[in-house]
């Protein structure tokens, strides 16, 4: 935000500083935007790419807004042949201009729709261009399911690392292990001869103290050095490779621009870190960062083609529906994958980016089958099959799991948010490896002790919507055995509700602590220098809260048969409690709670599970959890952490309460310095050059002159920083004291010894959009959002009383979202705060007297 170039108007700062210790705190992290090494992911290439065989953008051209083509004349020559190289491009931390950027993908359609009718090359190349969509979202399927694939498997077999090796290959995780042996038994199908634990292979025996401390510490051990390494190569080579990134991957597709985030360096470090950190035990997931990876793998591939590689919306949709295929990796969700993008991450979603969304996901779930990490030979990550249904009475207490959701949710984000704030604002904050160390030491410390905190994450809720059957050996089955005639009423391979066993009894006690310490652990976990997904996390509390309450159930509905409310349907011996079933609501309702999604969440749950007739339950759980929670607030935790790290961003959720105008929030002020502004013609070079300096704005309006306020448009300080210093290398005679004209022809009242004009109307926006000083805030920031605007000019329909404010300048832009936030430029953008989406710091007066002049583009303006 602090770009010193960009503040003192010098075209040198416009280019990346070779310094590396130019650094900028982004997520808490300190993050280096020096690096040149990597592809900017999110903006229009290098400046020689920005133009196509020599010829302009439509919003240089004229053709397009901004151009110079308007009514009443034609284009004017510029001197140089060419436009200059990086005119149209965008800084990093600022936002792209969507109208723009969509108006020149329009111009290029039309142009090649044009030129296919003239040959038969023409032709093909049209058709081509149509069908490189289709295959850039099959190579980033085929990409993001390969990747998912071996993170999956990696991931696994580092988790078992931490326990023991196998002997016939250190390559093969414990389950693969044991699939060739003739040794494992239907009580202990996890131990064979050739997997050993570390305290066999050191000590000989995994009997005894001895053995058991020695196991403790081999865990400790391995758990963190993953950390270690994990946060190690995040700090070094990615810093943007830290947390989720779904709170980023939502600030770049409403139009931020992040330069590096989606490079190839962060996908590699991501990737890498990934399976450590999820290996070393701590209280994480890998599907939120699935879904960054698939978007580092789509910018990545945008480069391979032309049309996304130059256009910055058109990328974007490639985003959203990468962002898809992120959750059907993880996930083996397609549909819901598609649906988490349309509800949860995308900010432009039109219906051309759901079908290429829905034929991407398809692809990363077929490739992922193909792989078939789980080895189970599904592509789901929780299978289920319940044999018993559901009766409408349990509506009751699958609605308490609602409401336990929604609470878990509210005091999850406000927990977190609270703890991530003090490591931003104290010394906590300094020592990432540190912290990292410590909680990683922590979670083994505790874990190991307890069977369920020691497993993975995935493993676990696996376990707990596991049916209990007639061959299952969970402790989490250890029902007191029933005579046979009893027993024998149980449908296929399932049993009749039965009294619980010891065994029983001490798994709920252990699920019972395992859910504190999950609770607790996952509060500081989320939002440290490693990655860090949140989806298995809070699926691991909703669905140990839902097994404790499914087997309550199960218990009271033995023991208490003949109450009224188990009548007609609970006999005795019959299966009437699933408490699987429980586990699954649970997950759903705590992960809605946290997240805020619903129609996504349900179907990713039932494809996630295979349960599909358990759709009613899960409805009803996500929508009790989400009003509970929005009791408390209305963010979801992705919301929240936007707001917390200050990211520009609109959310399109939020409603605008205030009941004010335009003319409330714009600035200048009464008290407010005057703003300078640029006119047509009169100006010299040397005179642009230090007002751009003198100032921090990002654009400047143009009038006719400083007695005739008269709007003819808008210019991007870039923009015009670009072409002066690129007319002054390869124009003839351009000197300070040249004239800057925005008009198609010079005057001819020059010298003759006078130095050439500088003719910059092909940079200048001839058509802004404006609203008047009483339109209602409401209706500006709804524009924003669905417009997907970069800057507003603020208008007044007449002579007003504003003149009287000695304010001297006319219109006044909202240039970048950047701008609101580091509130150094002067915008009305989107922002986290919708009263900051608005504050415009300059005034501008223009009656459209006519739509006649509106047309024409004379807009009057005058204060």
């Amino acid at each position: 935000m602090d770009n010193t170039g960009y503040r003192t108007g010098s075209f040198e700062g416009l280019h990346h500083s070779s310094d590396d210790d130019e650094l900028v705190d982004i997520a808490g992290a300190t993050l280096d935007f020096s690096s040149t090494e990597d592809v900017p992911p999110l903006s229009s290439g290098s400046y020689e790419e920005q133009t196509d065989s020599g010829r302009p953008s439509s919003s240089m051209n004229g053709s397009g807004p901004g151009g110079s083509g308007g009514p009443g004349g034609s284009r004017c020559v510029d001197p140089l042949e060419d436009p200059a190289p990086g005119v149209g491009t965008y800084e990093d931390f600022n936002t792209i201009d969507w109208v723009r950027e969509k108006s020149k993908d329009r111009d290029r359609h039309r142009e090649i729709t044009s030129k296919s009718r003239q040959s038969t090359m023409a032709f093909l190349s049209s058709v081509s261009d149509a069908f490189s969509g289709w295959l850039l979202m099959l190579l980033v399927g085929l990409m993001s399911g390969a990747l998912a694939g071996g993170i999956d498997i990696s991931a696994h077999w580092l988790t078992d690392m931490k326990e023991g090796v196998c002997l016939n290959g250190f390559w093969f995780n414990h389950e693969h292990c044991c699939w060739t042996s003739n040794e494992t038994t239907f009580q202990e199908r996890d131990k064979c001869p050739q997997w050993k634990s570390w305290a066999e292979l050191m000590a000989g025996t995994n009997e005894g103290p001895f053995a058991y401390i020695l196991n403790y510490l081999m865990y400790m051990f391995w758990a963190l050095l993953f950390s270690f390494l994990a946060v190690i190569l995040v700090r070094a080579f990615a810093p943007y490779a830290c947390g989720s990134g779904i709170p980023e991957i939502k600030t770049i597709l409403s139009g931020f621009i992040i330069r590096g985030y989606l490079g190839k360096w962060t996908l590699i470090i991501k990737t890498i870190t990934l399976v450590l950190a999820v290996s070393s035990g701590l209280s994480l997931g890998k599907e939120g960062p699935l879904v960054h990876v698939a978007c580092c793998c789509a910018n990545i591939l945008c480069h391979l083609f032309t049309k996304y590689r130059k256009n910055e919306a058109k990328r974007r949709e490639v985003l959203s529906a990468a962002a898809a295929v992120g959750v059907s990796v993880a996930f083996g969700a397609p549909i819901g994958g598609v649906l988490f993008s349309l509800e949860e991450v995308s900010y432009y979603f039109p219906l051309k980016t759901l079908w290429r969304s829905f034929f991407a996901a398809l692809v990363a779930a077929f490739t992922l089958r193909s792989i078939n990490p789980f080895g189970n030979s599904r592509l789901v990550l929780f299978y289920v099959e319940f044999h018993a249904p559901w009766h409408l009475l349990e509506l009751a207490p699958f609605i308490l799991l609602g409401i336990f959701g929604g609470l878990w949710g509210a005091l999850f984000i406000k927990a977190n948010i609270a703890w991530c704030r003090r490591r931003k604002t104290t010394r906590l904050g300094h020592y990432p490896i540190v912290e990292v160390l410590v909680v990683a030491g922590f979670t083994a410390l505790v874990s190991f002790p307890n069977s369920y905190t020691r497993m993975s994450g995935a493993e676990l809720i696996s376990e707990l919507f596991n049916d209990c059957s007639l061959l299952d050996s969970s402790q989490l089955c250890g029902y007191k055995q029933q005579p046979a005639n009893l027993s024998e009423t149980g449908v296929g391979n399932t049993l009749a509700d039965r009294p619980a066993d010891q065994g029983l009894y001490t798994a709920l006690w252990q699920l019972s602590l395992a859910l504190l310490f999950k609770m607790m652990v996952t509060v500081v976990t989320f939002g440290m220098k490693v990655p860090s997904g949140l989806f298995i996390p809070s699926m691991a509390v909703g669905a140990i809260a839902g097994r404790l309450l499914g087997v309550g159930m199960e218990q009271l509905a033995y023991y208490n048969h003949d109450w009224f409310i188990f009548k007609g349907w609970c006999s005795p011996g019959a299966d009437c409690i699933t408490p699987g079933l429980y586990a699954m609501v649970g997950a759903a309702a705590c992960l809605g709670g946290v997240t805020r999604m619903t129609v996504s969440l349900v179907v990713i749950m039932f494809e996630l599970t295979g349960g599909l007739e358990y759709i009613v339950p899960l409805m009803a759980a996500t929508m009790t959890s989400k009003w509970v929670a929005d009791a408390f607030g209305r963010e979801g935790i992705y919301e929240a952490h936007i707001r917390l790290n200050g990211y520009p961003f609109l959310e399109p959720k939020e409603e605008f309460a205030h009941n004010s105008l335009a003319v409330d929030v714009m600035r200048p002020r009464r008290s407010d310095p005057a703003l300078t502004v640029l006119t047509q013609d009169g100006m010299t070079v040397g005179e642009v050059e230090s007002l751009v300096e003198s100032t921090h704005y990002s654009g400047f309006p143009v009038v006719v002159s400083q007695e005739s306020q008269r709007l003819v448009g808008f210019v991007l300080r870039r923009d015009l920083l670009i072409s002066i210093d690129n007319a002054r290398q390869r124009q003839e005679g351009v000197v300070s004291a040249s004239q800057v004209v925005f008009t198609e022809h010079a005057q001819s009242q020059h010298a003759d010894d006078a130095p050439p004009p500088m003719r910059l109307r092909s940079i200048l926006d001839l058509s802004p959009f404006t609203v008047t000083d009483h339109t209602p805030m409401d209706i500006t920031v709804d524009i924003f959002r669905k417009l997907g605007l970069r800057q507003c000019l603020v208008t007044h329909n007449g002579w007003s009383s504003l003149g009287r404010w000695d304010m001297p300048t006319t219109v006044s832009p909202c240039v970048s979202m950047l701008d609101c936030v580091s509130m150094r430029l002067h915008t009305v953008s989107p922002s986290v705060s919708m009263l900051d989406c608005v504050s415009m710091r300059l005034h501008t007066v223009s009656p459209c007297v006519s739509m006649l002049d509106c047309v024409s583009m004379r807009l009057h303006v005058r204060l």
